[in-house]
């Protein structure tokens, strides 16, 4: 292919979520044209499945809580956190009519509760400022035949054939490895990786795990036994049958969730998360799911402790569970003296046997602090967001790489990690400016 049968832009931005959109506006204000390429047929589609059930943009807890909720990537992101953080957002929305409001768990919402209003004011400023939106144009990476050229010839798969792009400066946003149906797939990775570009393997995160099955053992022999029952076609997770058929769905709720990882490391919190066919899911379940999900990678499992009755001491449960409770069954003894019923006597069934159920101390314990051991953490692809990416010592301080002069990464494909809460939203804009700023700058300089 000839250099006359390239398209040429100052920048092109590869990637139409939050991040790609956010470096889009900012290298267009700066008076650059910018041109944004996406695989998918329309932008922003994460963003709006995660606004169904009410988009939460950021939180409005004090600056110094909210960095810390990044964990080991705190330091990273702090620079761009503090240029661009919940209050920048939160105007930066109300300008294009959002309306923001802090609920009452502090998290911060549109009045109207969805994404798709704040996406069209955004696309029609976007389109104003004389972005160009180009869609179904999957990257392939650079032209190899072309290399020397800084930053390298961008190729993409479009519905006409091969489009060559040549632009001066680029911001990827290709989004992380979780729901790749929406765009995000992780198919980047590797054209990275063969640039010289570290990349820490991308893993699930605020996700689900799955529970072993009963008869699974702890310990060395677990491996074997899960490999054994896979060659044998038989399930290795799950619950039992009669719990799956009867509790798959429900909700645990108003229940304190604990774990201590094998560093020392603690969590502990009260809320709900949800049984599934094959284990645990849900919002207590994603806040802690990064140590589990490390623990699991280091020692095959990890198990956390349940306390069903928050409300009660350990000796008013045993008080309670020693009760006589002459020719009542145990489970309308625990639901008369303790409240306890459904999920939550079903699960202590689950772990406990009749034989546990059966002896006052050791049920007293279990309501306290059951042990629920998780092998597996669930599909990548089922992840509300994903762990790894693009390594940030790769990257200088305004996230161009490297080791490509001009070319700059922003978003989840960055590795960082953070819980549900608005945390997510607001990094991916916040790197997303930076990067658009960046590429802006770096121009300026080229100059």
């Amino acid at each position: 292919m000839m250099d006359t049968d390239l398209r040429s832009c100052e920048i092109a931005v590869i990637g139409a979520g939050p991040a790609g959109l956010m470096a889009a506006e900012t290298a267009a204000a700066a008076g650059l044209s910018v041109q944004v390429f996406d695989a998918m047929p329309s932008v922003g589609r994460k963003f709006l499945l995660a606004g169904r059930g009410g988009l939460n943009l950021t939180h409005s807890e004090p600056l110094a809580a909210f960095m810390a909720r990044y964990g080991d990537r705190q330091q990273a992101l702090t620079p761009w956190l503090r240029d661009f953080g919940p209050e920048d957002l939160r105007a930066w929305a109300d300008a294009l009519g959002a309306q923001t409001f802090v609920g009452t768990s502090g998290r911060v919402f549109p009045k109207d509760m969805k994404a798709a209003p704040l996406l069209r004011a955004w696309l029609h400023r976007l389109r104003g400022q004389g972005v160009q939106l180009h869609m179904r144009h999957r990257w392939m990476g650079w032209a190899d035949a072309l290399n020397g050229i800084t930053p390298p010839v961008l190729r993409f798969a479009a519905p006409a054939g091969e489009v060559r792009v040549r632009a001066r400066a680029v911001v990827l946003a290709l989004g992380g490895g979780s729901w790749g149906r929406l765009g995000s797939d992780g198919t980047w990775a590797p054209l990275l990786a063969q640039r010289g570009v570290p990349v820490a393997p991308l893993a699930p995160s605020n996700c689900g795990f799955d529970v072993p099955r009963v008869d699974a053992p702890v310990g060395e022999t677990r491996r074997e036994f899960f490999l054994e029952l896979i060659g044998r076609g038989a399930p290795a997770v799950g619950w039992t049958p009669h719990f799956v058929e009867r509790f798959a769905g429900q909700p645990f709720k108003s229940v304190v969730l604990s774990f201590t990882d094998s560093q020392g490391r603690r969590f502990e919190r009260r809320g709900e998360f949800v049984a599934t066919a094959t284990g645990v899911e849900g919002s207590l379940v994603y806040a802690v799911s990064s140590l589990l999900r490390d623990e699991i990678v280091a020692h095959g499992h990890a198990t956390f402790h349940l306390d069903l009755l928050p409300d009660h001491t350990p000796e008013r449960v045993l008080a309670e569970v020693r009760h006589p409770r002459g020719s009542r069954s145990l489970s309308t003894h625990l639901k008369s003296r303790l409240g306890l019923d459904g999920i939550k006597t079903a699960v202590l069934y689950e772990q406990l046997g009749k034989d546990g159920m059966s002896d006052p101390m050791a049920l007293a314990h279990a309501i306290k602090a059951l042990p629920i051991t998780v092998v597996a953490a669930r599909p990548l692809d089922e992840a509300i967001s994903t762990a790894g990416g693009v390594a940030f010592e790769a990257l200088d301080t305004r996230l161009m790489l490297r080791t490509m002069p001009g070319v700059f990464c922003a978003g989840e494909m960055l590795d960082w990690e953070a819980p549900t809460g608005g945390y997510l939203l607001t990094a991916c804009y916040a790197t997303g400016r930076a990067a658009g700023a960046g590429a802006a700058h770096w121009l300026a300089t080229q100059a």
